[in-house]
């Protein structure tokens, strides 16, 4: 009598589905960012991509880095392509002090943590500090890349409202007053002064000395965020917030802003006993940040007028500026509301009241011009009346032709408004179709 064959379980609908449950629960709040979503469309020759905040690099002198490269390789290879530190090369990090120094901070090399861009040190921060269920208080909106990483250890992120001068004091200690009689523990505060990301605003002076006092007062820490500090269009850099605060403060900074991305080099300036943890995690990721890289960014700083290279860089992306705002005051609705950045990559535009930024991008695709909707910004659904738009990339001609698309397509949407009404309103007069054709 034959023996009929075990019966084998059903075939998953895709490879990926048995392992579903086998993930870690931080892994819930792993999602692909919004910006993310876009490369694929705003990298086509056709479409204005108004949304990636990549460095505009061409003004680089290739041929400087690249001699630079070419004798590190000849005189120092066999060090520049071993491991090397943890903490980061020696020299580099004596050099990041002096690029510090012109925003009034004074520190030690030995404080210093090199990372592989200053993404990585947003993570190994919070990595060190924050257990699940613990507090970050972020600006509203905040930077899409840090919300990822907080997503990811499961931090919960409480927002703070900001204004034409930043972060607000007062709402920023009623969120600290709110949390703490709640019992539950915040962990840092993650603010990005200079010529915010995604919002494009500058904490004042005032405000800075005002938000320092608060998070001492209620034994909070600060984790200073600053890629575009370097970048301002007017008069020298600001002082930083870890230039009169070195134990409450943990300071970012990156050179891909101001020299180039693809290095991946950043750094997290921080005090002593929490630059020890920040070493052992940096250990654990990646046993130390890659030595050629670091090695090539300290040929660079060593070899050539960096200084003079940001000028140009600043230069640039004022011009770049100018003809976004010059375009945005020609074409852009009167309804529309914008700010004028004093630096960095961003201009933040909130749309006339009824429109939804993330509901008219695939209308925009079409019109082949790309941004990224405001809710990539925040951690709570918000900010669906608002855009960041980038500046940094395109040259003149082209940020004023995307702008023209832009208003194309909001002028169109205001006008399909005008005659259906919302979505909602449509769906309410008995419309049974997917609300994906209404949007």
């Amino acid at each position: 009598m034959s023996v009929p064959p075990p019966e084998l379980p059903a075939r998953s609908s895709t490879r990926l589905d048995s392992y579903v449950d086998r993930y870690a629960a931080r892994t819930k709040g792993m999602t692909a960012s919004e910006i993310r979503a876009l490369f694929s469309v705003a990298s086509r020759p056709e479409v204005v991509s108004l949304a990636g905040g990549m460095p505009n690099i061409s003004g680089l002198p290739l041929d400087v880095v690249g001699g630079a490269i070419s004798d590190l390789v000849a005189d120092h290879g066999a060090t520049a392509m071993q491991y090397g530190s943890g903490q980061g090369d020696p020299v580099l990090r004596e050099q990041i002090c002096d690029v510090m120094r012109l925003e009034g901070i004074e520190a030690h090399p030995d404080d210093v943590v090199v990372t592989v861009g200053s993404q990585q040190a947003v993570d190994l921060v919070t990595r060190i500090f924050c257990d699940p269920g613990d507090v970050v208080i972020c600006e509203a909106p905040s930077y899409v890349g840090a919300l990822g990483v907080f997503r990811a250890y499961e931090c919960d992120v409480v927002h703070v409202e900001m204004d034409a001068d930043g972060m607000v004091p007062e709402a920023l200690r009623q969120a600290i007053a709110h949390v703490q009689a709640a019992g539950r523990t915040i962990k840092f505060v993650y603010t990005i002064p200079n010529f915010h990301n995604p919002a494009g605003v500058t904490l004042s002076a005032e405000r800075r000395t005002e938000i320092l006092q608060i998070c001492r007062e209620a034994d909070v820490l600060v984790l200073e965020d600053n890629p575009y500090g370097l970048l301002g269009f007017e008069g020298e850099p600001i002082r930083a917030m870890r230039a009169d605060e070195a134990e409450g403060v943990i300071y970012l900074g990156s050179f891909s802003k101001t020299f180039a991305p693809g290095f991946r080099v950043g750094w997290a300036l921080a005090p002593h006993a929490v630059r020890e943890k920040l070493v052992l995690a940096q250990e654990s990721a990646t046993l130390c940040p890659p030595s050629f890289s670091q090695m090539a960014v300290s040929a660079y700083l060593r070899t050539h007028d960096w200084q003079g290279q940001v000028k140009q860089f600043r230069e640039m992306y004022r011009d770049r500026r100018d003809a976004m705002i010059e375009a945005l005051d020609d074409l852009m609705p009167a309804t529309a509301r914008w700010n004028v950045p004093a630096g960095g990559f961003y201009v933040w535009l909130t749309l006339p009241d009824g429109l939804d930024a993330k509901a008219m991008l695939p209308r925009a695709v079409t019109a082949r011009v790309a941004y990224v909707p405001g809710t990539a910004f925040f951690a709570d659904g918000f900010g669906a009346q608002s855009m960041r738009l980038s500046y940094c990339y395109p040259t003149p001609e082209r940020i004023r032709e995307g702008v023209r698309r832009l208003v194309g397509v909001i002028e169109d949407e205001l006008e399909l408004r005008q005659t259906f009404g919302t979505v909602a309103d449509v769906v309410a007069r008995g419309y049974e179709g997917p609300q994906s054709d209404l949007t």
